[in-house]
């Protein structure tokens, strides 16, 4: 089975380090998943999520000249919140900005009534 960038492959935890944790592949090849990769929450410490001898599913995210492999477990295994192809706001900036705007104007028209009503409204001169 040759390792491609994309595909999802099972493999099992051979190592924890500070910055990751080296995965072991199909074929006896050896990946690492960095620990940004890990979990899409912080990560301080990548023994909070996974331990040697762990069977974890994985995304291979690239393969360098040198034969080194960089894994995800993140991509992997995409959380249900979360919805990666559609990262695109569904609003547009100038439609929330409208909202803004008109939400921001009713708030000012409030205050003002609520102010002029207790000086007595316009044209109560205090002469």
């Amino acid at each position: 089975m040759s390792i491609t960038v994309g595909s999802i492959v099972e493999g099992v935890v051979t190592g924890i380090t500070n910055f990751g944790a080296f995965i072991e592949l199909p074929d006896k090849v050896t990946g690492l998943v960095h620990i940004s990769e890990v979990a899409d929450a912080y990560v301080k410490d990548v023994r909070d999520y996974l331990k040697e001898q762990d069977h974890v599913k994985v995304k291979v995210i690239h393969v360098d000249e040198k034969g080194k492999i960089g894994l995800s477990i993140k991509q992997a295994n995409p959380s249900p919140h979360v919805n990666r192809e559609r990262r695109q706001p569904t609003v547009s900036f100038e439609d929330k900005m409208a909202k803004f705007i008109k939400d921001s104007d009713e708030r000012q028209l409030d205050y003002r009534r609520a102010t002029e009503s207790k000086r007595g409204g316009r044209g109560s001169g205090r002469y």
